[in-house]
């Protein structure tokens, strides 16, 4: 039933939005003109009938009184009748089949009245109404002028409200659009942004709760710009600062001559080096950089050709021909970054290209040792490393793959990691096409 429900509702807010007005306006419509045909067109129905009925009892007086002459200039010129009689002729049972509805009930209980045995016809209202009244041995042909018995007046009440309820559903439509229109732009802008694109203010327009809305996210995006900034910033200036140092220090333990204390001080100054060159790259994925068009089995194949296999065996496999949009250097540097943890692990990589209905992924399976399920996400986190010894002369600094997400995730798409049919780790890149 549920299900149902949701398929027949509109998904869109100014499809529920019209059937939140329009429904009620529907229902009403319905309730009125079903009250108005059970009671005010049933008295209508009634009196005209019985003002009919009443007409032919005066003809039939008439015509019983040999004033047939009479009756007939009567019936013609006051009553809007026109009159025949058919001698020795008998009714039969009624040749019309039964009308169901008010005015043939009505009609049905006026004629009662007259005492007389009667029949008539409604299935032609345009050219009137038949009415047959047995008199003596003849009938009585009474052709009625619809406008006797029938009134317009109710079904162009009917009309006029089926017409305002039309006019009123099209200006609902065009004035709802109008107040949606800046959710609109703000669903459009925030995705822009969320997909780390310099997506501009938005301007307020609208009911007060859209302008609200709209405020909201314009401080929103302006306090996440600045802590984005002040972030980059300060990284930028701790690691611009401890290179000075450290250059001091490497000339200095040049000139001494223990060499085992300054084999362990060089560890520990390469290690520091590591780092820092860590945090300048994590920097650099903070810098602005244009949007252009990318194909991504070129710059797939481009670091394949160009990275240090290592003793790595690397293979692409592509499904489809990926083209997005995005920051070209930015990609090839989170490209790279699972490359490059790939080969320090395994020795066979393969790269699997495709698209799906949303996305276009970038498959990454190895034959390494694999991580740990209750890992997945740990990886993530900056500084974090399987590596026990935290040993960043192997090159690991913790930010690889928390820069890695972070360019991907700019770029609105998101990083999975899962077990690979090679035996290793399955990392899954999703981009937005």
């Amino acid at each position: 039933m549920n299900l149902m429900i949701k398929k027949i509702i509109p998904s869109t807010l100014i499809g529920r939005s019209i059937i939140i007005i329009f429904v009620p306006i529907i229902i009403i419509v319905l309730l009125t003109s079903f009250v108005f045909y059970q009671t005010s067109w049933s008295i209508i129905s009634k009196r005209l009938t019985e003002s009919v009925a009443a007409d032919i009892n005066v003809l039939v007086k008439l015509i019983n009184n040999d004033l047939s002459d009479n009756a007939i200039n009567i019936a013609n010129q006051d009553f809007k009748m026109k009159i025949n009689i058919i001698n020795d002729k008998q009714l039969l049972a009624s040749k019309f089949s039964l009308n169901s509805g008010i005015l043939s009930n009505r009609l049905n209980q006026s004629l009662s009245n007259l005492k007389k045995k009667f029949d008539y016809d409604l299935s032609n209202l345009e050219e009137g109404v038949l009415i047959y009244i047995q008199i003596d041995n003849d009938i009585l042909e009474i052709n009625v002028d619809k406008d006797r018995l029938y009134s317009e007046s109710a079904f162009v009440f009917l009309l006029w409200m089926i017409f305002a309820s039309i006019i009123l559903f099209f200006m609902s439509y065009f004035l709802m659009s109008r107040q949606l229109r800046p959710l609109k732009r703000l669903a459009i802008i925030a995705e822009t942004f969320g997909r780390g694109l310099d997506a501009p203010d938005i301007k307020t327009a609208g009911a007060y709760e859209i302008r609200q809305t709209a405020n909201a996210f314009n401080q929103m995006r302006t306090r996440i710009k600045r802590f984005l900034k002040q972030r980059t910033e300060m990284l930028a200036g701790v690691s611009h600062d401890l290179r000075t140092p450290l250059t001091r220090m490497k000339l200095q333990i040049s000139l001494m001559k223990d060499e085992k204390a300054k084999s362990e001080l060089e560890v520990d100054i390469n290690e520091m080096t590591s780092m820092l060159d860590s945090y300048v790259s994590f920097v650099k994925t903070e810098s602005p950089e244009p949007i252009e068009t990318i194909i991504i089995n070129e710059l797939i194949g481009d670091i394949v050709k160009t990275v240090e296999k290592n003793g790595a065996e690397l293979t692409i496999k592509e499904k489809n021909t990926i083209q997005t949009s995005g920051r070209q250097i930015q990609l090839k540097r989170a490209f790279n970054n699972i490359i490059d943890n790939s080969k320090r692990y395994a020795k066979q990589i393969e790269i699997i290209l495709y698209t799906n209905e949303k996305d276009c992924v970038i498959e990454f399976n190895d034959d390494g040792e694999g991580i740990p399920r209750d890992k997945y996400e740990d990886v993530f986190k900056p500084f974090f490393t399987l590596d026990p010894s935290r040993n960043k002369l192997k090159g690991e600094s913790g930010l690889g793959l928390t820069i890695t997400r972070d360019i991907i995730r700019s770029h609105g798409g998101d990083v999975k990691l899962s077990e690979s049919n090679l035996g290793g780790l399955q990392l899954k890149v999703l981009l937005p096409l």
